[in-house]
């Protein structure tokens, strides 16, 4: 449904600038599925609460066919979101659904969870993005939960500048978005950008926030912003928000969150906030307990 009436202007005074650019990292995973890791490592305490962004896109059925075969996780949250093609996922919870175009996948693996994500299609494009959200450590043993947003349920708006946003996770301009958390407050939205069109977002000062531009190009202050490129956006405690400018036709993620600021324990897909955690995890998944 796309909303293009009573919206709430959001008022940016002092924009954020573009701390620096970060090219992402051609690698694979799962079954051999091509993709650029965007969010590395290194990164997840600068960019407190995300852990990772994945982003693929292909034509090529041999870089996406073999999926994601089963796989555990712990400690944190998977959010899918599918531009094109269709992924069958199916866990140990009991969880079965179908992501298709526009649609996204929000996973919870909380206390632990097996999960596979094998594509529904011999050819064709296969294109979208991965992100892993940590969950505080009082909730990282929470009950495992699952859900899929399809497509024409995903909240929408349009701007009279020219923007269109699709609105995954938080709040903007008055619309809230198909899931909230309060630890976290995240914002997830996908900006599409016509000729000349720009976005306000408000956000707080606090927050960790950056824009993963996937078509044309965006300015943000003095820097322009290529496609295949993340702008994270400085902290400053006077920023109020963020302004993205788009001479041509582009499209962006814009994602922002609350730090939780505890400590990162990753061993590959398991994050607790100790080493002796994930000792632990280790034993639970070998001894079958997720």
């Amino acid at each position: 449904m796309t909303i293009t009436t009573a919206l709430t202007p959001e008022i940016v005074a002092r924009p954020r600038s573009v701390e620096r650019l970060v090219a992402g990292m051609a690698t694979s995973d799962g079954a051999g599925v091509k993709l650029t890791r965007v969010l590395t490592q290194p990164l997840q305490r600068r960019l407190d609460p995300f852990l990772m962004l994945d982003a693929f896109g292909t034509d090529n059925p041999d870089d996406y066919i073999g999926g994601f075969p089963d796989h555990p996780h712990r400690g944190f949250e998977t959010v899918t979101y599918m531009i094109a093609g269709r992924m069958r996922h199916r866990d140990s919870a009991g969880h079965e659904g179908l992501l298709q175009n526009g649609g996204v996948q929000w996973m919870t693996a909380g206390r632990g969870i097996v999960h596979s994500e094998l594509p529904e299609q011999e050819a064709g494009r296969m294109e979208g993005f991965q992100l892993w959200l940590n969950l505080p450590a009082k909730d990282k043993m929470t009950a495992p939960w699952y859900r899929d947003i399809q497509s024409d349920t995903l909240p929408q708006f349009a701007t009279p500048d020219g923007v269109t946003a699709r609105v995954i996770a938080g709040s903007s301009h008055g619309v809230d978005g198909a899931v909230q958390r309060d630890a976290t407050q995240p914002l997830y939205l996908d900006l599409h950008f016509d000729a000349g069109a720009s976005f306000a977002q408000a956000m707080p000062a606090e927050s960790n926030a950056f824009v993963y531009v996937y078509r044309g190009e965006l300015q943000i202050g003095d820097t322009a912003v290529p496609a295949q490129r993340m702008a994270i956006l400085a902290n400053a405690p006077d920023r109020d928000g963020v302004v993205l400018r788009a001479a041509g036709p582009a499209r962006a993620l814009l994602i922002a969150g609350q730090p939780l600021n505890e400590p990162i324990a990753q061993y590959g897909p398991f994050v607790m906030n100790t080493q002796q955690e994930i000792v632990q995890t280790l034993q639970d998944f070998q001894s079958g307990r997720f």
